[in-house]
């Protein structure tokens, strides 16, 4: 069983940022990937971002140079730093991991990007 809590999300201008985070049940090695989705009004549930435990990471291309994924020192969570927020960042985000052929979903959080 893994177990993923995500958080962080809200209403935010554009231009603005937010910091979701997405809390882990067990340490992330340094082999183990976490991957953040998102899924828009209407839209397919599509990767944006993934990091191992070693650091190494993943950017889809829409997003490269305004989300930055990072683990926590711990090694117990992930978080996505978002930055220059657009309206098309407006989506519910999911922490997503497969963990011995199965995979594990957090329950999303949502983002709304609007003035």
């Amino acid at each position: 069983q893994v177990q993923l809590v995500e958080s962080g999300g809200g209403l935010v201008q554009p231009g603005g940022s937010l910091r979701l985070s997405c809390a882990t049940s067990h340490y992330i090695f340094d082999w183990y990937t976490i991957d953040w989705y998102r899924q828009g009004p209407g839209m397919q549930r599509l990767l944006v971002a993934s990091i191992k435990g070693d650091g190494s990471t993943y950017y889809a291309d829409s997003v490269k140079g305004r989300f930055t994924i990072s683990v926590d020192r711990d090694k117990t969570a992930v978080y996505l730093q978002i930055d220059s927020l657009q309206s098309e960042d407006t989506a519910v985000y999911y922490c997503h991991t497969n963990y011995n052929h199965y995979d594990y979903w957090g329950q999303g959080t949502r983002v709304t990007v609007s003035s």
